[in-house]
């Protein structure tokens, strides 16, 4: 389990973060990633500044000091409106405040944000600088190498320039293409090839800019070796999601150089029980967190078993804590007659 005691910064958590991801990184996902790594930086899902600002949805910020360092991600393109929220992020605690411009869904296009933006540079810098205007927090950039018919080599620099002149330090470059047509928000995130080289390339023409990288990534290997490079920090994505332990729990010791004993799936389940146990009483369902914790044995033996019991067990009444210590028997069990 993460030393709660300790306090980490968001810019060293940058190292190692685990990206925004609409419908899972909810505060629960993140409750239960920062079970294995007290030192990764954690993303909020996408909040769109109108929901915040014309909605009134304040609910949206709901989330935990358990969970810091945290960043709330936001969507919008309105200025006036993205300061207000900004400014909202920060009164309700987060520790840094990341707009998105690199989902490509259609949705997201038809407000006007998300990866759209990229081919309004100008306007990203006039948001964020207005964003960084109306609060104390780091305003940081999530974006991609371009979108359709762009020539990323061309249009990453100027967007970075124009948009680190606003008062930009640190983005986030997703080393996908996206295309706003003709793809889905799934086939975006596989089908455009990955141009690793051309990240890296942009940090010798923006020495003093922070650059990591995101897209593609699935092993703490791959982040070390990007770090090696030179980059000043990795974003995982799926990966963290469907097997967070692979991602998350040695990563203290290896990408940021904590000493003591690596997590384990096992003391994140069992760290997790009193929260289940909490939410539950306070009128939660129990799916809203087992949900997240289907891949914690991913790649072991007894995962199967683990993820058919959260599945089907959840529903059942009076389903609680004790389904997952029930679970986490049979993961023991079959790590014994593994071993033999």
């Amino acid at each position: 389990m993460a030393d709660k005691n300790k306090k980490y910064n968001v810019l060293n958590g940058s190292r190692l973060s685990v990206a925004p991801m609409m419908d899972w990184t909810d505060r629960h996902c993140r409750y239960m990633h920062r079970q294995l790594s007290g030192r990764a930086l954690l993303y909020t899902e996408m909040v769109t500044a109108p929901a915040l600002v014309r909605g009134n949805a304040l609910h949206l910020l709901d989330h935990s000091v358990a969970e810091h360092p945290v960043a709330l991600q936001l969507g919008g393109s309105d200025p006036k409106e993205l300061a207000q929220a900004a400014r909202l992020g920060f009164e309700a605690g987060y520790q840094e405040i990341n707009l998105n411009v690199g989902c490509p869904s259609d949705r997201v296009q038809s407000g006007t944000f998300g990866a759209v933006l990229m081919k309004s540079p100008g306007l990203v810098a006039e948001c964020c600088a207005a964003m960084i205007a109306a609060q104390p927090l780091e305003v940081t950039v999530k974006c991609r190498i371009g979108v359709d018919d762009q020539e990323p080599q061309e249009v990453l620099p100027e967007f970075l320039a124009r948009v680190a002149s606003a008062g930009v330090g640190r983005f986030i470059i997703h080393a996908r293409k996206a295309w706003l047509q003709g793809l889905s928000p799934k086939e975006n995130r596989d089908i455009p090839p990955l141009d690793y080289e051309l990240v890296q390339a942009m940090r010798g023409l923006f020495p003093a800019l922070h650059l990591s990288v995101n897209g593609g990534i699935t092993t703490l290997d791959q982040v070390e070796a990007f770090l090696d490079a030179g980059l000043d920090g990795v974003m995982v994505g799926r990966a963290a999601y469907h097997q967070p332990t692979d991602i998350l729990a040695a990563a203290d010791r290896r990408i940021f150089g904590d000493s003591g004993p690596d997590a384990t799936a096992e003391g994140a389940v069992r760290a997790m029980l009193p929260y289940i146990e909490a939410h539950l009483v306070a009128g939660g369902r129990l799916n809203q967190i087992t949900r997240h914790m289907l891949g914690l044995f991913a790649g072991r033996p007894g995962a199967r078993i683990w993820r058919r019991m959260l599945s089907e067990g959840v529903h059942r009444p009076g389903a609680g804590p004790a389904l997952l210590e029930q679970a986490l028997a049979e993961i023991e069990l079959a790590s014994r007659a593994a071993s033999v």
